[in-house]
């Protein structure tokens, strides 16, 4: 009966552990490294401004924002703000992946 208990325990302690982990809110790239979630990054970073949903609240509407810039010029507008809103409020690779996950909002 011990036997039988430890052997249970045990196997449960290593599905466990294989179960685990997958908080790092990126995805892997062609390379291995973990990319930026830009979705996840633009939910944190950007709702207290642009809403729950990004349909505007003090900040404008991002939830179609695809359909009127480019990539590049959500970039430029989080690196260097536009009207009221300041720059720099997500910074390199997380701009570049809220950026890229903005433009497909449309």
């Amino acid at each position: 009966m011990k036997k039988a208990m430890l052997t249970l325990v045990f196997g449960s302690a290593i599905f466990l552990a294989a179960c685990g982990g997958g908080d790092d809110n990126g995805t892997k790239d062609n390379e291995g490294a973990t990319a930026p979630d830009g979705e996840a990054i633009a939910m944190k970073s950007c709702v207290s401004c642009h809403g729950g949903e990004l349909q505007g609240a003090s900040g404008p509407a991002l939830n179609d924002v695809g359909s009127r810039l480019s990539e590049s010029e959500i970039l430029d507008i989080i690196n260097n703000g536009q009207n009221g809103m300041p720059p720099g409020i997500v910074k390199g690779e997380d701009a570049e992946a809220v950026a890229k996950w903005l433009a497909t909002q449309k």
